[in-house]
Parts: C-alpha cells; structure tokens; sequence
C-alpha cells in the first residue's frame, strides 16, 4: 500500500488560518437571510427548554 502525500497548503494560506471575505452590505444582508432558518430553530429549542 502507497503512503499518502500530505497535500500543501495554498500559498496564501497558512495552516489553521480563517478564510475571510470583505463585510459588504450585500454579504451581509445575504448571511442573515441565510441564518433566519437556524435562528428560528435555536429561538424553538430554547422555547422548549424554558418550559
């Protein structure tokens, strides 16, 4: 059986590193409309839990 090769990392990147976008107010808009679901949910579970 072969050894894998560890893949390298982009040059840009290091290892353990956060990839980051720049904070438009159209990226930001698009992440809390994509979050609405999983707040709803969270916002239901913690409902549940206060009872």
């Amino acid at each position: 059986m072969a050894k894998k090769q560890a893949q390298p990392a982009a040059p840009d990147r290091q290892p353990n590193s956060v990839i980051a976008e720049p904070a438009t107010v159209a990226a930001c808009r698009e992440d809390y409309a994509k979050g609405a679901a999983a707040r709803d949910a969270m916002g239901k579970a913690a409902a549940r839990t206060r009872r």
